[in-house]
């Protein structure tokens, strides 16, 4: 993969090569093999000339010849492109421009974005089987089209300035950009604080904004920019009995793999012992011999959080050449510092750092692996799937009832295992003051709005709040109107969860060691294929991934198949107490947080206090506010000015 920017100016004035160039140079983890930048790219005459410049930062992993480098352009240099993108069907789409008459001067797969615009103008977006963020500047009719892939598997942010737009793979890149002003956006922190993460089209920067997942834009010097929305998950349709789904649900897995194991570059796979990545690894056993496939698992001197003998079971079980590290509580604090400085946007996810300290191992060896997300989310994995039945019953007694349940829980004594019984059962009471449509947010959330209103001043609430952080999430519920809880939960975690949490995760942990992740759950059609099939195949009287299964039950050990899902977890709430006190002394000292006039210094100490006797658990609530602190010191503050002129971990 790579990382894209550029500058598009109106108004007579220049391009600032300077300004393009930092922007590049901050993106340098994403492409530490080439770097493009042209400043030469404007449509002059007419009533609005345009001034355009493009970036691009190449990771080399199909045609690693210079021929495939960016920016690229058409063979009359009107249409240029750069690309961060991965399209596993570009031999296809190729074989067809050919034949078409388009000459191409590169193997690349990127190459066939832009001659597919050239012939299908937005129609090419249709086409593309991949993971993408790209953008295509046209000189004849000065516009500007940009698009994510229907996941959002790679991100592209973008903001209006005063000359023209400006656009980039990551947040601090496009703050190089000295058009634009690094201001908090009050109603994004809300939603942070309660997704953990700031969903699409939001960003913590106000003005600037994230292109969705499966959107497109189009922007023209005289008109505002146009977003549309060019692929939605759909759900049911499909007629077919179990043993019939689970037979093509192995055909459509196997060719989405295959697709995905076309490179130039070394190719491994992360290998943890579970279920979905134990299944991309077995058809992968199918597709190329045993002894080239290098596996990668990491494990934790904590047991509850250690998954390596898995990840060794499955690996020996299909004959791979796998290689692991345990790694302990020192070693991954040592990498925090490394993790503030390349997460760009907050995100609250405590797995980032274990899937940093496994992207890292693996790059020593290769350059694109194959990983097992998506498939909690097509069908029905996470243990909220299990509570969405009980939660209805619960919901449904008499309120004296409720109260004796909700203090009798209060009662249980803070674990600081991974998913223990308190946890569970606390979060699970929490969400269940709310309805079913924003019901699986609240289980997820650090901080629903009524405890946003106590965490935060009162002037800080009233902007945060302006809006109701749940809207958007019941919104878009409302407008699938899906029967299912199941299917209602699935198009839940697949428009919010994934591209905003778990897909963000992967891309900032891998990017920033320069390591392209593929998941082939994330084949669009394989995706479409499984959401039209009857949501007890997926999930069924407590059993998960049912149709999964079925499917890959004749080539997984037994041990694979029958244990629980066990998730990608750290000893959070247990260094919260000691190892991470110091930093949250720093981030959440009284005087600091008055200074800076967002959070209640004297809730903040409470929920330390409470933390750190033991009293409740608030992992969540402490890791959010820590990291949050952590990105506005770097990237608000006085040290954000030296930090975004002065990344250390960067060069041009």
């Amino acid at each position: 993969m790579c990382g894209i920017a550029g500058i598009l100016t109106t108004a007579g004035t220049s391009v600032d090569a300077g300004a393009l160039r930092a922007m590049a140079v901050a993106l340098r983890h994403r492409g530490p093999d080439a770097c493009g930048i042209r400043t030469d790219l404007g449509a002059a005459g007419g009533c609005f000339p345009v001034h355009a410049g493009l970036a691009h930062r190449r990771l080399a992993i199909i045609d690693l010849s210079d021929n495939a480098s960016q920016p690229m352009s058409n063979e009359a240099g009107t249409l240029w492109m750069v690309c961060s993108a991965a399209i596993y069907n570009y031999q296809h789409l190729r074989e067809q421009l050919r034949q078409k008459g388009h000459v191409f001067k590169s193997a690349s797969d990127g190459e066939v974005l832009l001659h597919g615009y050239e012939e299908y103008g937005v129609e090419i977006l249709q086409r593309l089987s991949g993971m993408f963020a790209f953008a295509l500047w046209d000189a004849r009719d000065k516009t500007l089209f940009m698009a994510r892939d229907r996941f959002g598997k790679k991100p592209l942010y973008y903001a209006l300035t005063p000359k023209g737009l400006s656009f980039a793979s990551e947040l601090t890149a496009l703050l190089r950009n000295p058009d634009i002003q690094a201001d908090l956006d009050m109603r994004a922190l809300g939603r942070y604080l309660l997704h953990e993460y700031v969903p699409a089209p939001h960003s913590l920067i106000r003005g600037v904004c994230k292109l969705p997942q499966a959107h497109a834009l189009i922007w023209r010097p005289d008109a505002p920019p146009h977003i549309f929305c060019y692929w939605k998950p759909s759900f049911g349709g499909a007629d077919l009995s179990f043993d019939e789904a689970a037979r093509m649900l192995r055909a459509c897995f196997r060719q989405a793999v295959e697709r995905r194991l076309v490179s130039d570059a070394p190719l491994g796979v992360f290998l943890s012992g579970g279920i979905d990545s134990s299944c991309v690894t077995a058809t992968m056993r199918e597709c190329m011999p045993a002894d080239q496939i290098q596996s990668f698992a990491v494990g934790f001197q904590e047991k509850s959080f250690d998954e390596s003998v898995f990840a060794r079971e499955s690996a020996a079980h299909f004959g791979t050449r796998h290689r692991e590290k345990i790694f302990t509580a020192g070693a991954m604090l040592d990498i925090l510092p490394l993790v503030w400085d390349f997460l760009d946007e907050p995100l609250a996810d405590a797995s980032l750092l274990p899937t940093r300290l496994l992207s890292a191992f693996a790059r020593e060896h290769v350059t694109v692996v194959l990983s097992g997300d998506g498939g909690d989310e097509l069908f029905a994995g996470y243990d909220p799937f299990a509570a969405l039945w009980p939660a209805e019953l619960y919901c449904a007694l008499p309120a004296p009832c409720r109260s004796l349940a909700e203090g009798l829980v209060r009662l249980l004594p803070a674990s600081t295992r991974n998913m223990s019984l308190d946890f569970k059962l606390k979060q699970f009471l929490k969400g269940c003051r709310y309805d079913a449509k924003v019901r699986l947010q609240a289980w997820m959330a650090a901080f629903c709005p009524d405890e946003q209103q106590k965490l935060l001043t009162p002037a800080a609430a009233r902007e945060a709040l302006a809006e109701d952080p749940f809207l958007p999430v019941r919104r878009l519920a409302e407008e699938a109107a899906l029967s299912s809880q199941v299917e209602a939960a699935i198009h839940y975690y697949i428009n919010w969860y994934l591209s905003g949490d778990c897909l963000t995760k992967t891309d900032r942990a891998s990017m920033a060691v320069s390591l392209s992740v593929r998941a082939p759950f994330l084949d669009w059609e394989l995706a479409e294929f499984v959401n039209a099939l009857a949501p007890h195949m997926k999930y069924h009287r407590g059993v998960r991934k049912r149709l999964l299964r079925k499917a890959f039950e004749d080539v997984l050990p037994a041990t694979v198949l029958q244990r629980s899902k066990k998730g990608f977890g750290i000893p959070l709430a247990a260094w919260l107490k000691r190892e991470l006190r110091p930093a949250m002394d720093q981030a959440f000292a009284p005087d600091r947080l008055r200074r800076e006039g967002l959070f209640n210094p004297d809730f903040v100490q409470r929920l330390m206090g409470e933390h750190a006797a033991g009293k409740a658990d608030h992992r969540k609530q402490l890791w959010t506010l820590l990291v949050f602190q952590n990105w506005r010191a770097r990237v608000l503050d006085k040290r954000g000015a030296d930090y975004l002129s002065n990344t250390s971990y960067i060069s041009a």
